[in-house]
This record gives C-alpha cells, sequence and structure tokens, in this order.
C-alpha cells in the first residue's frame, strides 16, 4: 500500500514540477493562470491533468488545437514517481521517504531548468540545500555541507584565476552542499568524481558542436548513483582510501 500510494504522490508531483520547470525561470505564478494549452491557451479540464494517463489518452496532442505536447511531461512524471518509489524502499521509512523523494525531485526539476536556461533559480536551490539538512543527523549534514561548499567555493576561485574568467556558478557550490550534506564526505568525493566520469564524455561531444552543458544535471546523477549504490561505493572507496 506504501509504494502505491508513493506511486501516485510521485505522479502529482512530477505533475507540478512540469509546471514548476517551465515557469519559475519566466518569473511567472506558479498557480495562475491555471493549467492550460501553451499553443491556444484554452483552459484545460481537470480530466486532462491526470499524470500520464492524460497524455497517452490524447495521444500526446492538446484536446482542443490538437498541437503536440511535449513528451516531457509524462517522462518527468514517471521519473518522479520512480525516485519516491526507490526513496521509500531504500529509506524504509515514510518520513526518511518523503524527505528523499522531494530532495531529489528538487534536483530533478533544477537539473532540467539548467539544461533548458543555463541558469538555476535560488528559490529553488537553497529549499533544496535545506532539505539536504534533514536527511541524515543534523550535525553531520551540516558539517558535510559547510566542508563541500567551502571546497568548491576554493576550487571555483583558483579555477577562475588560471582561466582568467568564472569557471562555475554560485548553484554549483550549493549543489556540492546537498552532495555532502547527504552523502558525508567519503561518499560525497565518490559522487562528484562519478558525475566528472559522466560529464567529460558529454562535454567533449557537445563542446566540439559550440554548444554549452551545466553541471548541475551530472552532479545531481552522480549523487543518485551514489546515494542509491551506497554500499558498493563505500566498499570501492575504502579500498582506494586503504
Amino acid at each position: 500500500m506504501e509504494v502505491v500510494l508513493f506511486t501516485l504522490l510521485g505522479l502529482a508531483i512530477g505533475s507540478f514540477l512540469n509546471v514548476v520547470i517551465l515557469r519559475v525561470p519566466e518569473n511567472q505564478n506558479i498557480a495562475f493562470p491555471s493549467s492550460h494549452c501553451p499553443k491556444c491557451k484554452t483552459k484545460l479540464k481537470f480530466y486532462h491533468n491526470i499524470p500520464v494517463v492524460s497524455w497517452v489518452a490524447l495521444r500526446g496532442k492538446c484536446a482542443f488545437c490538437h498541437e503536440k505536447i511535449s513528451f516531457q511531461y509524462p517522462l518527468i512524471e514517471l521519473i518522479t514517481a520512480l525516485i519516491f518509489v526507490i526513496a521509500y524502499l531504500k529509506s524504509g521509512t515514510i518520513q526518511e521517504g518523503l524527505i528523499l523523494g522531494i530532495l531529489f525531485a528538487l534536483l530533478l526539476a533544477l537539473s532540467m531548468i539548467d539544461l533548458r536556461y543555463k541558469a538555476v533559480p535560488d528559490i529553488l536551490s537553497f529549499p533544496v540545500l535545506f532539505i539536504a539538512l534533514f536527511s541524515r543527523s543534523i550535525s553531520e549534514s551540516v558539517y558535510g555541507a559547510l566542508l563541500f561548499m567551502g571546497g568548491f567555493s576554493l576550487l571555483r576561485m583558483v579555477i577562475s584565476w588560471l582561466i582568467k574568467k568564472e569557471a562555475m556558478g554560485e548553484a554549483d557550490i550549493i549543489i556540492a552542499g546537498v552532495i555532502g550534506g547527504v552523502l558525508g564526505v567519503q561518499l560525497g568525493l565518490g559522487a562528484i568524481y562519478i558525475a566528472a566520469v559522466i560529464a567529460l564524455p558529454a562535454f567533449l561531444i557537445v563542446g566540439k558542436k559550440g554548444f554549452q552543458l551545466p553541471f548541475i544535471p551530472f552532479l545531481t546523477l552522480g549523487l543518485y548513483i551514489t546515494w542509491v549504490f551506497d554500499t558498493q561505493i563505500a566498499t570501492l572507496m575504502g579500498k582506494i582510501y586503504g
């Protein structure tokens, strides 16, 4: 029953995240106007907003103007539902499952916004950092967050000085704090390493085409992979550090 509830909750929050992803970067109200077709602006009926189901039933098209509806909508809803289910199953408690589910769902939204706009709104990044402080004991989370934010700030200063321009944004530092808060020092370093390994080929491929890729989606992916496979990665990190 809990798994079903977390699935439904994830779908509902995923539907809300779609609104956040599209409206927050544009400084639009997330509540008004109510849900409407982005093409014809017609207000949607409540049954047009059922996560995933409505998109499938409408065959990915608006019920009024029949313009295509982006696949992003059901994709974000399904990913968010999966995030909440895994958060509950791995944590084992409803409270921890909710905290981690909301945390990773917001990180998903931040990653999508960063990919689309190459910028992250503080109105979302700071709440994520705040929630991360409650993912473990407060003292451990605060220590890890401060350590990683300080480390990334120093790294930013050094690299910016070397290349004579800003090397990373403040949002990257905040997400580094989230990583330290959720995972601690040892696993946090593993998450950043995984993020870098995943990002390197992507940056090399996209860089040749003249595009810029933000780092936050990769930091988020590194964090999530490390959190899901924490036992295996902790064992590997233990062997590395002897």
